[in-house]
């Protein structure tokens, strides 16, 4: 039923203003106004995902969106640079003194957005 359907994600926040803000300004992302309170991310590749304003938003507890990168030292740093503070975690994973996790596949560190959900930059091993 759903093999050649485009499907497309969507998570809330609680602030529409201040996630345009950081998704297009911060992160560099392509967002559309699609209308009051939502937003489209146009991701590379043609994908899209749509995020809303919920008055009761609860950020997940978990990864709900993943950038993956060349290098993630010199993407972590540019974060940083850019006001992003990373997660640290010491079990069962443990992130070293810049957020990153260095245990295993993929090179990770996770972020999160101004609404809380938690985002992550990822290496992934090279072919």
């Amino acid at each position: 039923m759903f093999r050649h359907t485009k499907a497309f994600s969507g998570f809330s926040v609680n602030d529409i203003a201040r996630a345009r803000n950081f998704y297009a300004d911060t992160l560099g992302l392509d967002v559309e106004d699609l209308m009051e309170g939502m937003l489209q991310l146009n991701i590379n590749g043609g994908g899209h995902i749509i995020i809303y304003e919920k008055p009761n938003h609860s950020a997940a507890s978990f990864t709900i969106l993943n950038f993956p990168v060349k290098n993630i030292d010199e993407a972590v740093d540019g974060l940083t640079a850019r006001g992003i503070r990373f997660l640290q975690y010491d079990e069962p994973i443990r992130t070293d003194e810049k957020g990153i996790c260095r245990q295993g596949w993929p090179l990770i560190a996770w972020f999160e957005d101004p609404a809380g959900n938690i985002l992550s930059v990822l290496q992934p091993e090279e072919s």
